[in-house]
């Protein structure tokens, strides 16, 4: 999603937590014994059934304030994100000998269309797994409706089946996925959790406990090299999807796209804040235990955790590399020169959303990609200049 990097300190005013999404995460910390772990917490406020902030109808995805949105993704952006990624989807379909793409958490539907767009006749399935019934009623909309022909092609899912094949996007879907928080007290780590705030029954607030034994970030840094206070993450639910679809798929490609960093960039000990982040009305602040249920909550992705969890689970890696890269070497410049725009404000409109896809002070260094591949390993046109995997 197209949020303001963590340097960027500007602070919207918080909304009013939700009163029934609120009563939901009370109620369960009180049944869990007055302490909740992060994960959980997250999960609730993010994917709460009809309450949670992606599952509560509001409309999160769109690219101004003005529009009650809080964040943009790529696609959204500009139709030649899709466009380019479509090159390499189709080298994958065609090295892999398959005909379906999966894509999971679809957002609008905006990269989907420009896929299935591109691809055209080079598919004959097009499934997508989203957990937001408002999101999934937009790609309806937008897919289906506004295309009846797509009809028989584009299909959703509710659940991953026990086997399939084909070709798996994902764009920003890892770094929503509910995390761990650690802490570093100078002798042990801990676990932050939540627990209700004493003088507002539906507030809320921090408190750390002792972690499980052993329990640690998975970085081979001393504990020492941490600085006391330090907050991090640890990813265990992504890292098990990756080794879902990596164990049920029994031949394909997989490209995740996201904002993140390989461990020992991620782990570094100067990192003392770790990454989660909030967002509203696009603007950024660090609190997920105010505005409960109006706002996003992210991190960022530890890249080398994803390529582990894919490897161990049958997948090999086909490459890691910046999202600017991974674009220009899909040809996404020679995409923009191929438009042929009507006027001149609408080629500077393309050329100043391709800028904010590989400049590196924008998405095109903070964003990365990672390819995986089951079944003969290929040369993926993304990774052939510029390849990262060594830094994983």
């Amino acid at each position: 999603m197209n949020r303001p990097p963590l340097s960027d300190h500007s602070v919207v005013s918080a909304p009013v937590s939700s009163e029934p999404l609120s009563r939901l995460i009370a109620h369960e910390i009180q049944e869990r014994g007055g302490w909740l772990r992060f994960d959980r917490f997250m999960e609730l406020a993010l994917y709460a059934p009809g309450l949670g902030y992606y599952s509560g109808g509001r409309r999160v995805l769109g690219a101004l304030p003005r529009d009650g949105s809080d964040f943009v993704t790529a696609p959204e952006l500009t139709p030649l994100f899709g466009e380019t990624l479509a090159h390499q989807v189709e080298q994958a379909l065609e090295a892999t000998g398959t005909r379906e793409v999966w894509e999971f958490g679809a957002g609008t539907g905006a990269l989907a269309e420009q896929l299935l767009s591109n691809l055209g006749d080079r598919i004959d399935r097009y499934t997508i797994v989203d957990l937001s019934g408002t999101l999934r009623d937009r790609q309806h909309q937008r897919l289906v409706k506004a295309q009846p022909e797509l009809v028989h092609k584009v299909i959703w899912a509710d659940s991953l089946p026990d086997t399939f094949e084909g070709v798996v996007v994902g764009n920003e879907v890892l770094d929503a996925m509910p995390v761990q928080l650690m802490v570093w007290d100078g002798r042990h780590w801990l676990e932050r959790g939540v627990s209700v705030d004493a003088s507002q029954p539906l507030g809320f607030v921090w408190e750390d406990r002792p972690a499980e034994p052993g329990a640690r970030p998975p970085t081979d840094r001393p504990d020492d090299a941490f600085v006391p206070g330090t907050v991090t993450e640890t990813h265990a639910q992504a890292e098990a999807f990756v080794a879902t679809l990596a164990q049920r798929m029994t031949r394909g490609a997989a490209f995740f796209v996201d904002y993140g960093f390989p461990e020992a960039e991620y782990y570094h000990p100067q990192r003392t804040g770790g990454t989660l982040m909030c967002h509203h009305l696009h603007m950024s602040d660090p609190d997920p235990l105010i505005g409960v249920g109006h706002k996003d909550i992210t991190t960022h992705v530890n890249f080398t955790g994803i390529a582990l969890a894919g490897q161990e689970a049958g997948w090999e890696v086909l490459g890691y590399t910046s999202q600017g890269r991974f674009l220009s070497n899909c040809g996404l410049a020679e995409a923009l020169a191929a438009t042929g725009q009507a006027s001149t404000a609408e080629e500077l409109r393309s050329r100043a959303a391709m800028q904010m896809l590989v400049a590196e002070h924008e998405m095109g260094e903070l964003f990365k990609v990672i390819g995986f591949v089951k079944g003969p390993w290929f040369d993926a046109l993304g990774f052939r200049q510029g390849d990262r995997t060594h830094t994983l």
